[in-house]
């Protein structure tokens, strides 16, 4: 009798075994991305692998995956493959410049965007139901501590800034709310940035931060950085000195306050925009080893137009200034990840996330690169997304590399 149910468990596991096995001759794979130099800081890959793809995740990070594993094969030998990259700081609501997402985003290999400000806690619920929910591009939201949002008439108006009503909105919708933005008040003091930090402080949230720091406004680098802003806060439009000074006018070295607020947690981020990204505090910065945390866009209407700041673009200005390919990958997907809360659910191509993956070339030439005061400076490499796979569909295909040849399509 005991051999009788020894017998019959074996066959029970068998078959149990038999059916989470595929089948002979079947392709477990959707989509695989063959023979590109993968750059993962998140899994320390920096080599040619193939990424394989199943649904809407990361299956398989390997070496040589055998292309009849899968349904489709795309062959980007001599690119670069990395994790979606990731903008903390872009618009696409409220603002009078927001651009809609899937138009810009998708097109430069960025799979996440962070809107940085457009929308506040009376306007928020109306930005999700019309873009973030509607849209194929990951949008995610720093919401404004104005109430209104990013509109000009409020952003001054202490009586809109309502730590308690924005730490609600935050905690209600907190899968895609993941910080506070403080920009563009126009007055002097503290109370703007103090009412930011105890809404982030109640909802357990970072602030990015974008406020002047003109003469008048009664405010100062040193101050803010050391004696307001929290491990975890981020300064965005760090290569500027309009909203944050780093670099010092008289010895034209980095502060040693920017330093020490770095070594306390507070992050730097590019936020290149229509006016935020200079080459002369951007070349003394990287100089005196000072480079950014994250690198972001805050594209808009006019900044689209003028230097042009999408992601690859900014990669390659870091390049032109000597960041390696690597370290900016990094600082586009696996830190922005991070510093937003969503590592590793986001930054990452570890097997079982999303798969969220941007193919890129890197161009050896001579390149012009634009900063915010209309001046240019030469560069010898130039990034430029080819491919886009968004929730594991790709979204995006400049050079048709998944595309059939027409002469043999259908046969």
């Amino acid at each position: 009798m005991s051999g009788f149910r020894h017998s019959s468990f074996s066959v029970f596991v068998i078959a149990i075994l038999s059916l989470l096995m595929p089948p002979a001759g079947a392709q477990p794979y959707d989509i695989l991305l063959k023979g590109g130099h993968v750059i993962d800081a998140a899994n320390e890959i920096d080599s040619v692998m193939d990424v394989a793809v199943q649904g809407n995740s990361i299956r398989k990070v390997a070496a040589a995956i055998p292309e009849s594993d899968a349904k489709k094969v795309v062959h980007v030998e001599g690119l670069y493959v990395t994790p979606g990259l990731i903008d903390l700081h872009g618009h696409v609501t409220g603002y009078s410049g927001a651009l809609y997402p899937d138009d810009t985003a998708l097109l430069t290999g960025t799979t996440t965007l962070v809107d940085a400000g457009g929308a506040g806690w009376r306007t928020f619920e109306k930005f999700r139901e019309k873009i973030i929910d509607h849209s194929k591009t990951r949008v995610l939201a720093l919401i404004n501590i104005v109430g209104s949002g990013m509109v000009p008439a409020s952003e001054g108006d202490l009586d809109d800034m309502d730590p308690e009503k924005t730490a609600a909105m935050i905690k209600k919708h907190r899968d895609v709310i993941v910080g506070i933005k403080h920009a563009h008040y126009p007055h002097s003091g503290w109370d703007a940035i103090q009412r930011a930090i105890k809404a982030g402080g109640l909802a357990e949230v970072p602030v990015m931060f974008d406020d002047k720091i003109f003469t008048n406004s009664g405010r100062n680098s040193r101050e803010k950085l050391l004696d307001y802003m929290r491990p975890g806060d981020m300064h965005t439009h760090c290569y500027n000195d309009r909203q944050i000074e780093i670099i010092s006018r008289f010895s034209g070295k980095v502060h040693d306050y920017a330093r020490e607020a770095r070594r306390r947690g507070v992050l730097f981020d590019l936020g290149h925009g229509g006016g935020s990204f200079v080459w002369p505090v951007a070349t003394k910065a990287m100089e005196h080893g000072f480079p950014p945390d994250t690198i972001s866009t805050d594209l808009h209407h006019s900044s689209i137009r003028g230097p042009q700041p999408d992601m690859p673009n900014c990669i390659s200005k870091m390049m032109a200034l000597g960041m390696s390919l690597e370290d900016a990958v990094m600082r586009s997907t696996k830190n922005p990840a991070k510093a937003i809360g969503k590592f590793p659910e986001i930054g990452t191509l570890g097997e079982s996330k999303v798969a969220d993956v941007t193919v890129l070339r890197l161009e050896q030439g001579v390149f012009a690169y634009k900063d915010a005061w209309g001046t240019k400076k030469l560069g010898d490499k130039k990034l430029e997304a080819v491919m886009t796979l968004r929730d594991g569909e790709i979204v995006f295909d400049l050079d048709g590399l998944a595309f059939p040849d027409w002469k043999t399509a259908g046969n």
